[in-house]
């Protein structure tokens, strides 16, 4: 079974540089399931729900958040209406598990795929170097525990490369994939760790690789040079599209491949 993880999707420029390749991309490898993180793709801070309706009609399956789920708050709408047990669009977008209790939305989906496999996706955001967040490894250990698919994916959305490091050592053969996101920089260290779990610590970006992570790069050194604020606007020049695919037995769940893919336009 193949799995598509498509990294951190940011603006119009990475909503189009998916567009372009998505298509190919599943139909060449087979894809039975496809995960977007699309926290940035609204402008590059949030979703809005007629863009979530675009990347499942491009052939996400989940979509996954990050810190900047509550930018749009047209969504808040859209997540509330989601029922715990549904499977409709609305429930099938995902955001950190470990926020505080009642928080909109769910932090975890179950689903099947088109050929009758079971599988779940399960998010959860870092604590070092971001907003204080309940206990990811505790929250993974309740979550993952109560799953029955034996097919998981976990979307860590986290700063620290040493956290995100610990946490695919820490569900190294519970889970058949810890994907990083939230740096926006592809990292090359994606591997099979020694119980079956595939990791690689940051996917990357599916946005304009010239700029600063996605922001235009002249606002951003504007800051850098002079402390002052300032708005930060959705870069447009040479868009990527940076995904990672994941072969898996879907029976036992356990990852047989790992591979980065790096695609312009």
């Amino acid at each position: 079974m193949n799995i598509l993880f498509v990294g951190d999707i940011f603006g119009s420029a990475g909503r189009r540089i998916v567009r372009e390749h998505i298509g190919h991309l599943r139909e060449t490898h087979q894809v039975e399931l496809t995960v977007m993180n699309a926290e940035n793709a609204a402008g590059g801070f949030g979703l809005t729900p007629q863009i979530a309706e675009e990347l499942f009609d491009l052939g996400a399956d989940v979509l996954t958040m990050g810190n900047h789920v509550w930018d749009k708050k047209e969504l808040l709408e859209t997540m509330n209406a989601a029922a715990p047990d549904g499977h409709d669009r609305a429930r099938r977008i995902v955001r950190p598990a470990n926020f505080t209790p009642g928080t909109p939305g769910f932090g975890l989906y179950e689903g099947v795929t088109a050929s009758g496999v079971a599988f779940a996706v399960l998010q959860l955001e870092g604590r070092v170097f971001m907003t204080p967040v309940d206990d990811p490894f505790r929250t993974a250990d309740a979550l993952v525990a109560g799953v029955k698919a034996k097919v998981i994916v976990v979307d860590f959305h986290a700063e620290a490369t040493s956290e995100k490091v610990a946490m695919g050592w820490y569900l190294d053969g519970r889970v058949t994939a810890v994907l990083g996101t939230h740096t926006h920089i592809p990292t090359a260290d994606e591997r099979l760790l020694h119980q079956g779990t595939a990791y690689q610590t940051d996917v990357g970006m599916s946005g304009p690789y010239d700029s600063v992570i996605g922001v235009e790069k002249d606002l951003v050194l504007r800051k850098f040079l002079s402390g002052m604020p300032g708005k930060f606007e959705a870069a447009k020049g040479n868009p990527k599209m940076c995904a990672t695919l994941v072969a898996c037995d879907a029976q036992t769940g356990r990852a047989t491949g790992i591979r980065r893919i790096a695609l312009g336009e």
